[in-house]
């Protein structure tokens, strides 16, 4: 049998298709299984992961270190050896999130 560039094509299409599939479970009928609740599981695992980033790369201060300097531009922010905070007003009080380099 002769290859054709249409089948050659199909066959290129077919392997890189299956080489994207998952992993694939067999499990006999007489073991209990609910796939909902595993869903759910690795919902909440994924949800405790992404809290966990974000608590990570927030970093609020109540008061700055000493030694800070106050920056006008381009916004008005706080330079402290190397490290960079924002003011910003919350439940009456101001505090400071860490922030880039402007």
């Amino acid at each position: 049998m002769r290859l054709t560039i249409p089948m050659v094509a199909l066959l290129l299409i077919g392997v890189a298709h299956s080489a994207g599939a998952g992993q694939v479970v067999v499990r006999t009928t007489d073991e209990p299984f609910d796939a909902f609740a595993v869903r759910d599981e690795l919902a909440r695992q994924h949800e405790w992961q992404e809290a966990l980033r974000a608590e990570q790369q927030l970093q609020v201060l109540e008061r700055l270190p000493v030694g800070c300097l106050m920056q006008p531009t381009p916004y008005r922010h706080f330079s402290c050896n190397g490290l960079f905070y924002r003011p910003y007003p919350w439940r009456g009080k101001e505090v400071f999130i860490k922030v880039p380099k402007p």
